[in-house]
């Protein structure tokens, strides 16, 4: 029964999430100064000599109708929940128009999860065991040198590392390109080789940036199980200190490591937008940014949902396999 009540409750809180996030990236596009039909029609009629007040008209209907502006403002929101839920389907892209929304979405997609996603989860790795070694062996030169070096690397701002990685890596020592630039197609040798020396750059900044934080908070939590009774206990058994670290201080520690890596990878999407805009890289960071550029309602509210949708999953897929990772947790 409490096991249940326990799935109840966090279905209902992820569906709560989604809804109000929907809600907002709905209504939040629609306060911009800029209307995305009347700038198509300035740009459609910039290009032509001539049209006729009733062809534009006609053409401001047709717009209206195909990016579901229709009617009142809760017409073009039922409306717009309708699609997302029946039949998951933005409609057009206004920047990219006729495209659909969700096609530009599915091309991008891979891009941002390949760059991100491999970048958080080595940065998770290797934070979390300079970390460990950081906060077990305390005394030991080489653990300060790394945390050290961590604390430095960590408050500064993403942006600010990117700059001077670009600055160093492309203008200095020119050894990456400044802009990502892909050769060949599918899954050819030179389209994979271009593939993994253009996203180089971006994921260093990202990895250098994210392990300085997983350094130091797992730092702090193996410091403080270090000093925990059942781990002096292991000592006066005779256990060497290897063993104590790995089956002692590492799983207890691991543990919020685990969760914090989870919601980090639910808000990759986040970190897309800066990273893809340096380094000129086409995923779905860049679909948000030529979205707010050019008023893009339906990409707008396309991309964000999908963000939204991710951190909720996380967050419920979290929620719900926690128990299994700590046996001191239980579904009630």
């Amino acid at each position: 029964m409490g096991f249940y009540k326990f799935l109840l409750s966090r279905v209902l809180s992820f569906v709560l999430v989604v809804f109000i996030g929907i809600t907002t990236v709905f209504f939040v596009p629609r306060f911009m100064p800029s209307d995305p039909v009347e700038a198509m029609i300035g740009k459609m009629t910039a290009n032509q000599a001539f049209m006729e007040p009733e062809a534009i008209v006609t053409l401001r209907e047709t717009l209206n109708e195909s990016f579901g502006l229709e009617g009142s403002m809760w017409d073009q929101y039922w409306g717009f929940v309708k699609r997302v839920i029946i039949t998951q389907d933005f409609g057009p892209s206004l920047a990219s128009y006729p495209n659909p929304v969700n096609e530009l979405i599915v091309k991008a997609l891979p891009w941002t999860m390949g760059l991100l996603l491999i970048s958080t989860i080595i940065a998770w790795l290797i934070g979390n065991v300079v970390g460990l070694l950081a906060g077990f062996l305390k005394d030991k030169s080489y653990s300060k040198a790394m945390e050290a070096i961590s604390i430095m690397i960590y408050p500064i701002p993403y942006y600010i590392l990117a700059l001077i990685l670009i600055m160093l890596l492309t203008y200095i020592y020119p050894i990456f390109p400044l802009s990502a630039t892909f050769q060949g197609e599918g899954f050819s040798w030179e389209h994979i080789k271009s593939i993994v020396y253009n996203s180089i750059l971006p994921a260093l900044s990202m990895i250098l940036v994210g392990t300085g934080w997983w350094v130091i908070s797992m730092k702090t939590l193996s410091s403080g199980i270090a000093e925990e009774d059942y781990v002096h206990f292991a000592r006066l058994k005779g256990l060497s200190e290897r063993k104590i670290m790995t089956k002692y201080v590492l799983p207890n520690a691991a543990l919020p490591q685990v969760t914090m890596l989870a919601l980090q990878i639910g808000t990759i999407f986040n970190g897309a937008l800066i990273t893809e805009i340096l380094f000129g890289y086409p995923g779905i960071g860049t679909l948000i940014y030529t979205g707010i550029l050019q008023a893009d309602y339906n990409l707008i509210m396309g991309t964000i949902t999908l963000s939204i949708i991710a951190v909720a999953a996380a967050t419920f897929i979290v929620d719900f396999l926690y128990p299994f990772i700590d046996p001191r947790v239980r579904y009630k």
